[in-house]
Parts: C-alpha cells; sequence; structure tokens
C-alpha cells in the first residue's frame, strides 16, 4: 500500500502566504502527488485563501471538534478538481475569517494560542474521516506542532489514532508559539504539561517544544542547520529539546519547483535564456535598469535582494555597509519590511540614484524580472534555515553573495556558484561585494560561473526521497512504541530533561 501524507500547515502558496513555508509546503505536496504519493493539505481557509481559491465544495457535512472545553463547529473544503495534492481548507469563520494570517496593523491576533489548537483538534479529526491505513501526519512549525501533541496525549485511549505517524518540520526555529500559562489551561492539555520536559519553557507555554517532544520524527529544512539548532546560538533557546532528539532529527534542504523557475520558459521576463545562450539574460539586465529608473550600463555588476527588509535578512548590515555609497555598482531591493530598514533604503536611493533603486510592492512577477536581469543576489542573513531565493538565482544566472549559514552554506558552492563569508558585520559584506565586483571584471570566467549555476538540480527529487525514508522511520518508530513493553523484552528508557537554557529570543508570529 502506498503511503497517504496529511499535511498541515498555517500558509500554502498561492492561497495565503507571509514568507518562504507556504511555497516549501507547495513545492513538496506537489512533488509528492507527482510522484504518485496521495498527498493531502490541510490549510485554515484564511479570507485570502477564500480570494485565491477556486470553486469551493464541501468535502464533508459539518462535524464538530472539541477545542478548550468548547464544541466548534467546522467544515472542510475542496476545490474541484479531482486530483492531488488535494488542499482541504478549513472553515471556522469566528477564527480565520479576518483580515490578516496572523494579526492585523495592529498587531497578533490574542487568540492565536486557541485558533491553533482548534486547528490541530479539526487535523486530528480530518485524518479520522481520510481513514489512518498507511497515513503519516506531516505537521509544519509551530502553528500546526499541537498535532502530535494531541494526537498522543488528548487522544491516547483511541488505539486507532494512536498508530498513526507524526512528523514535525521546523522551518524556522525563531517562532515557536511561545504563550503565557494560562493558555495551557485554555487549550485543556493536562497539567503535567507544564514541566520542563514537556512545554513549559522559562515560565511560558511552548507550541514548538511540546511538539518537538511528541512527533515520531523531526526535519528542519537543510542539513547545515540542523546541526545550528543543537548549538547555544543557533538553537532559539530550545537547543538541548533539539539535542535530546538524537538520530530523530534530521536535515532535508528544501527544493524549489524548476518547472516555475526556469528562464528557458519563464513568462514573466523580457526574454528567455539557457546556459548555452544568455544574451537573452543581457537584455533582461537592461530592460530591468530601465524599469527601476537606473542607467542602462552593462559594464558594472547589478546586485539584487529580494527579501523582507527585516534584520534576521541583514538589512542592518547592508544599511550600515559603504559599499552601497562608495561602490561604481547597482543594487536593488525588492520587498517590504521593517519600517527603519525602508526608510534608510529610501534616503539610500535618494542620496544615489544612479546606484540604488528600491521598491517595497513585492509580486512574484517582479522577484522574476529582478533575478533574471540580476548579476549578483545578496543575502548577508543572520541566520537562514534553508532559503528559496538563492537557488532560483542560480537558475537564472545571479550569483548569490550570501553568509555561510542554514540551507545557504549546503546550496552554495564558494567560488563556483556564488561567494560565501563567514562574519556578520558591514565589514565582511563589503569585502563579499568587492569579491563579487572583482569575479564580474573577468567577464569570461563570470559568464562561465553563471551557467555552472545555472545548470544546477534544486528540483524537489532528492528532498522528497529523503521524506520519504524520514516517513517509514516515523512509521517505524510508531510501530515499536506502539508494542507492549512484554513483546519488546525490556522496559520502557527512562526520561531524559529537555529543559532549554540560552540561545537567542522568540516571537508567537511568522
Amino acid at each position: 500500500m502506498k503511503t497517504r501524507v496529511l499535511h498541515f500547515t498555517a500558509e500554502l502558496w498561492p492561497y495565503a502566504r507571509t514568507g518562504g513555508l507556504g511555497q516549501a509546503v507547495a513545492g513538496l505536496a506537489d512533488y509528492q502527488a507527482a510522484s504518485g504519493t496521495e498527498s493531502h493539505v490541510v490549510l485554515p481557509l484564511y479570507r485570502e485563501a477564500r480570494a485565491h481559491a477556486g470553486k469551493l465544495e464541501p468535502l464533508w457535512e459539518p462535524f464538530t471538534v472539541e477545542s478548550g472545553g468548547r464544541r466548534e463547529e467546522v467544515r472542510c473544503w475542496h476545490e474541484a478538481a479531482d486530483t492531488y495534492p488535494k488542499t482541504l481548507f478549513l472553515e471556522h469563520n469566528p477564527s480565520f475569517d479576518r483580515p490578516g494570517i496572523y494579526g492585523d496593523s495592529s498587531g497578533d491576533y490574542p487568540d492565536n494560542p486557541r485558533r491553533f489548537a482548534l486547528f490541530a483538534s479539526a487535523a486530528i479529526e480530518i485524518a479520522r474521516r481520510i481513514g489512518e491505513g498507511n497515513l503519516i501526519m506531516h505537521a509544519h512549525d509551530w502553528h500546526a506542532a499541537l498535532v502530535p501533541v494531541f494526537l498522543r496525549r488528548v487522544y491516547r485511549a483511541e488505539p486507532d489514532l494512536q498508530r498513526l505517524p507524526s512528523v514535525l518540520t521546523v522551518h524556522n526555529g525563531g517562532f515557536q508559539g511561545v504563550f503565557p500559562y494560562e493558555v495551557l489551561k485554555d487549550i485543556h492539555l493536562p497539567d503535567d504539561m507544564w514541566s520542563p520536559d514537556f512545554m513549559e519553557w522559562y515560565g511560558r507555554l511552548n507550541y514548538l517544544k511540546g511538539g518537538l517532544k511528541y512527533a515520531d520524527m523531526v526535519t528542519t529544512v537543510s542539513p547545515t542547520h540542523a546541526f545550528e539548532l543543537l548549538t547555544d546560538v543557533g538553537g532559539f533557546g530550545l537547543q538541548y529539546t533539539f539535542r535530546n532528539l538524537g538520530d530523530r532529527l534530521v536535515g532535508i534542504r528544501n527544493g524549489i519547483d524548476v518547472d516555475q523557475w526556469d528562464p528557458a520558459t519563464d513568462h514573466d521576463i523580457p526574454a528567455r535564456f539557457t546556459p548555452d545562450d544568455m544574451s537573452g539574460k543581457v537584455r533582461c539586465k537592461a530592460e530591468l535598469q530601465g524599469a527601476w529608473g537606473l542607467p542602462r550600463r552593462a559594464d558594472i555588476p547589478l546586485f539584487g535582494m529580494s527579501a523582507r527588509l527585516v534584520s534576521q535578512k541583514g538589512l542592518d548590515q547592508i544599511v550600515a555597509s559603504q559599499s552601497l555609497r562608495l561602490l561604481d555598482a547597482q543594487f536593488l531591493f525588492l520587498g517590504a519590511g521593517e519600517a527603519q530598514f525602508e526608510t534608510a533604503l529610501r534616503e539610500l536611493a535618494a542620496r544615489f540614484p544612479q546606484r540604488v533603486g528600491v521598491n517595497t510592492n513585492f509580486t512574484d512577477a517582479l522577484e522574476h524580472g529582478l533575478l533574471a536581469g540580476a548579476d549578483f543576489l545578496m543575502m548577508p542573513s543572520l541566520y537562514e534555515p534553508c532559503g528559496l531565493t538563492q537557488m532560483r538565482a542560480q537558475l537564472y544566472g545571479a550569483l548569490p553573495v550570501a553568509r555561510r549559514v542554514g540551507g545557504l552554506a549546503d546550496t552554495i558552492e564558494d567560488g563556483v556558484t556564488g561567494i560565501l563569508y563567514e562574519a556578520y558585520s558591514p565589514e565582511a559584506f563589503d569585502l563579499a561585494i568587492q569579491r563579487a565586483v572583482t569575479m564580474y571584471q573577468d567577464r569570461r570566467l563570470f559568464t562561465e560561473l553563471a551557467r555552472g549555476a545555472m545548470r544546477k538540480d534544486f528540483s524537489w527529487r532528492q528532498p522528497a526521497e529523503a521524506y520519504a525514508a524520514v516517513y517509514s522511520r516515523a512509521a517505524a518508530t510508531r510501530a515499536i512504541a506502539e508494542t507492549p513493553a512484554a513483546e519488546k523484552g525490556g522496559r520502557k528508557p527512562r526520561k531524559r530533561s529537555t529543559t532549554s537554557k540560552g540561545g537567542r529570543g522568540v516571537n508567537a508570529r511568522r
């Protein structure tokens, strides 16, 4: 019998997303379906998702779920097309029919812990209706981390549900779903969950920590980031919890949709091009410069950045650097973010209109055009669990200039398909940019490097194979867990402490 996968996510491209989470889940589910896996994705029916979905049809009659001691009626919808992956939209209007996914202009929704607890309860009821046979429960990030928690604690008396293997993928460990103690009571979790061994974290309740405790397998989105999560600097205060996972923690890099990101067929760029004929990229660069109001110069490198303009992406290093002020090069920034960085970049663009451009109105089409025309992509990230843009950029012949962190270290070959550097400082960023300028001046070498980058395989093939292996291990782990101790020939292992210490701070919002 083929494996069936039920994904649970707060974001899914193209229906609702704020960052890379929605694209990563969509890419994996799409590839699994194309490879013959019966994959479903469960997504809250946000107002935004309803606007982007096609015609929706009810999947079942309305049903009730128990959440926080309350009985709530929910509905499940799907698009009419009878294909996989199926997106199942969970409707509960009091929770999800709102302007934003996690919050509005005034901040995070105060009932986020209850909203995503209801999502987890409904997820398990959806699994019950789909049927448990050979089904993998795959939760993504803190928003779905209560799925394995509820499976093992709330539904522990139901043997059929106890046999369901669960996998939790940590896309960004900096976001953990951290709430006051009162939430434990509000969502009706047992009192013993308020312990450093379970979900208590520095006097607060941590959804992600609970998911790490109860999932059969845990993955993160690159091998290097899996190692970083074990460190005091990179573990986000959960490093001891990650260490206690042992070989249950696996790093699998994300893939990208290589059909969507193909400069040979891309209709969002002025001219198509291939590694063997890059003349179209020359035109794309000239058109990009013109569209952004910069001089059309082929003799200098064009650096692009497509990202949220926030500290994690290294914006504090960029605005403090000398490169934008002194180098004979061009720098384009696409994306919105923190007001301080938007303002600083706009001021630089006003001072240096021949060299700097800023557009905070991000669209997918603009990103395609930016990567097609840029010579280099800037990614000076403080941390980057995987990153998608650096892979897309390479396929478009734009070499990344990036810090050697997370997935950037796993997907960029220094001096071959991009430039990697170590220190998180404006000076290190400037030195890396100068390396890129020098590289660009040897046009013959630069063109050969760009061609090599365009030939890289960043598809979902290898990641999907790695996830299939993780699913098999999760199923085996669950089978062992459900075998009576007498049949296993031993006693249950002694519980180890997962008390978390140190690390960076967290935010309950993605």
